[in-house]
């Protein structure tokens, strides 16, 4: 107990306050609140008198040794936490930023998905989950599923670990000007208005601007008067502008190309 050392032992019975442990010929008693979630599933299993499942050796930290009164207490959670405090530290000293890893994905959140990289979990921020908008991260990835995903940064004084998804595949503006040129026609969906004009996107993570001037042939006050969201349309490319991530598009001059 002194050493904090981990001990092994096998439950061998339970009760409603919890599990008896033998470790080395000694009996000890792990309370309901410091078993893991596997270890509660049997006792309530042996309460309900189902079959009973065979124990496997577990590590278990001890809380408390009372030579007198021959009682020792111990903790398979607190054993559990030990080895995964472990496992995390040795993991930050391995982690290099710009290595890919392979992880499971242990939650989602509105701010983005924990991936456990085996032993400490690390967060794919919303925005690094894919090149277009994420508006639900269970439409990319599932908690459970196995991804590869690359390692951003590696705060070893905060503990913390930061994940891309997007940044596996190309950066869609990298090849933009290969696939589309100025005069262009091109079909786009319109994704969102504005005062001003209406977005369009015409490839995954390739999203332009169709200024209230190009939407119609005839004058209007609101884009909305000219389109709608979700709508496909014929585009024409006026300009490409791949560093800072514009495209101009027209409606009324592929209307006029007809």
């Amino acid at each position: 107990m002194e050493s904090g050392d981990l001990v092994e032992g096998i439950i061998i019975e339970h009760n409603r306050g919890g599990a008896v442990v033998l470790v080395e010929g000694v009996q000890a008693f792990v309370p309901l609140s410091h078993l893991l979630p596997a270890s509660r599933d049997q006792r309530q299993q042996a309460e309900a008198g189902g079959p009973a499942t065979a124990a496997l050796p577990q590590q278990y930290k001890v809380l408390e040794v009372d030579r007198r009164r021959r009682r020792a207490i111990l903790s398979e959670r607190l054993a559990w936490q030990s080895a995964r405090d472990a496992q995390k530290a040795r993991l930050l000293q391995e982690l290099v930023e710009g290595e890919t890893r392979s992880g499971k994905v242990s939650g989602i959140s509105k701010f983005g998905v924990f991936v456990d990289l085996g032993g400490a979990d690390g967060l794919i921020h919303t925005s690094e989950l894919s090149w277009q908008p994420v508006t639900d991260a269970e439409q990319i990835v599932k908690v459970g599923e196995e991804i590869s995903v690359l390692v951003l940064k590696v705060d070893q004084e905060r503990q913390r670990i930061s994940l891309s998804l997007r940044r596996l595949n190309p950066e869609p503006w990298d090849w933009v000007t290969e696939n589309f040129q100025p005069g262009q026609i091109v079909n786009g969906t319109i994704t969102r208005l504005t005062s001003f004009g209406a977005f369009a996107q015409i490839e995954e993570g390739i999203e332009g601007l169709i200024h209230i001037s190009e939407l119609s042939t005839r004058h209007i006050e609101h884009p909305k008067e000219a389109v709608h969201e979700g709508e496909v349309l014929e585009l024409k490319v006026l300009s490409v502008d791949p560093e800072r991530h514009r495209l101009a598009l027209s409606r009324r001059r592929a209307l006029e190309e007809y």
